[in-house]
């Protein structure tokens, strides 16, 4: 917000004198002083305070918690506001990578909140591993599924997620599980966006407030392309492998023999730097040609086909 404030010039004998004491006759001069200030950080603490009185009136949630961003900042929340009645559930499956898992058991350990692993089985179901555009639906009602028994059995009454103002202009066929599960979206309901929930995170001094995009690993693999266990853990050591270079936003898209490696534009020249090892690793994965997307590293870009 910009406000504009006016003040004429201070006049002596008839004479208007500048900042350098030099007199000016120009008539009716005017000194404009612009005050710039910004509504965003009051914003933020009322979507904050709103969120908290949100997950109060719940009394007792399930948080559906993958370990990413928005997950731990919701469940950091929740937990904060409601101690013993917040219980937090993740999925495992050959679709979720352990170094994840093993990041959010740390946490809820450190927090010490409630936490449950449930075993995601999408991977026995042929629609998820046809992987058709509707992919995502079928994982969340699985993930969704066996939250809801586990919340009745312990008289929760609600589900949480972390959903963001952000993914409302993403492609998010795993929306329809959230409908008809009946599972809330407080972040999203306050109106929260993916920067501010990652400004409030380092202010409450979470490891996880700068921590790359997370999405499960099917979403690597081409609409159309079947998805298998050896596929999903030759994605993950690759991926790993690249992450343990020191890059950090990192994709390997499956292309049948082709890796299609996603980093942001600034990495390129660590790519290339160790381009040997990458291809020597990657071929042992079983790769044969192995690229660098020049545009670089972009959150869902197999959604790309789906724009045209």
């Amino acid at each position: 917000m910009l406000v504009l404030v006016t003040c004429q010039r201070k006049k002596r004998n008839n004479t208007f004198y500048n900042n350098s004491n030099k007199p000016n006759n120009t008539d009716n001069l005017y000194i404009a002083v612009i005050f710039s200030f910004s509504p965003v950080k009051n914003n933020i603490s009322k979507k904050l305070e709103k969120l908290k009185q949100i997950l109060k009136d719940m009394d007792k949630v399930v948080v559906a918690y993958s370990g990413g961003t928005d997950s731990t900042f919701l469940l950091k929340v929740a937990h904060d506001m409601l101690g013993k009645n917040t219980l937090a559930v993740t999925a495992v499956s050959p679709t979720y990578t352990n170094s994840e898992l093993v990041e959010a058991k740390r946490f809820t350990k450190k927090m010490k909140i409630q936490h449950i692993i449930i075993k995601s089985k999408e991977m026995e179901n042929e629609k998820f591993k046809k992987n058709t555009p509707d992919r995502c639906y079928y994982c969340k009602k699985e993930l969704f599924s066996k939250s809801k028994k586990i919340a009745n059995t312990q008289n929760i009454n609600y589900i949480i997620d972390g959903s963001n103002v952000d993914d409302i202009n993403d492609y998010r066929p795993g929306t329809k599980a959230i409908i008809e599960y009946g599972v809330k979206s407080p972040l999203k309901e306050v109106g929260l966006t993916k920067k501010e929930i990652r400004e409030l995170s380092l202010k409450m001094q979470l490891n996880s407030w700068n921590k790359p995009p997370l999405a499960c690993l099917s979403s690597r693999f081409p609409y159309g392309t079947n998805i298998t266990k050896k596929r999903l853990k030759q994605i993950e050591q690759a991926e790993s492998f690249l992450l343990k270079l020191g890059l950090n936003h990192v994709r390997v898209r499956y292309h049948d023999n082709i890796a299609r490696i996603e980093v942001n534009k600034d990495d390129f020249s660590k790519i290339l730097k160790h381009s040997k090892k990458i291809i020597q690793q990657f071929k042992k994965l079983g790769f044969t040609y192995i690229t660098l997307d020049i545009e670089g590293y972009r959150a869902g870009s197999l959604n790309e086909v789906l724009k045209k």
